[in-house]
């Protein structure tokens, strides 16, 4: 667990965020509603993520799309019982409750609106 936190911020703090900005995309910038970016953290039980196919994380995506929320990227631990995952979406409240209609856990979720790259 050491080591994941140790390379827990190399991971969050790569280049990989294009920007400090919110992001505006598609509709959400024709009806000028404003993207964020939020660092969500999840615990599940062992053997939970084992079944995860195309097929779900197309639910997933199908169902976030309903709450204007997009999952972009998400890192998980050796055993896959925590996940820290990048979404987008309007506000806390969207992408939680795009969480509970697709049945996944949240502990957390925390706006990351800053860039910070190694360079």
């Amino acid at each position: 667990m050491k080591k994941l936190v140790a390379i827990l911020p190399a991971l969050f703090l790569s280049a990989a965020f294009a920007s400090d900005a919110p992001v505006q995309s598609g509709a959400a910038a024709q009806s000028e509603v404003t993207v964020h970016r939020y660092l969500i953290e999840r615990t599940f039980p062992p053997g939970a993520l084992d079944g995860l196919d195309a097929a779900a994380k197309s639910k997933v995506n199908a169902t976030n799309a309903k709450f204007g929320v997009k999952w972009v990227t998400s890192y998980a631990n050796a055993n896959k019982t925590k996940t820290y995952c990048i979404y987008e979406g309007p506000s806390k409240k969207a992408v939680r409750e795009a969480a509970k209609a697709n049945a996944i856990p949240v502990d957390s979720v925390t706006e990351v609106p800053v860039t910070l790259t190694p360079n």
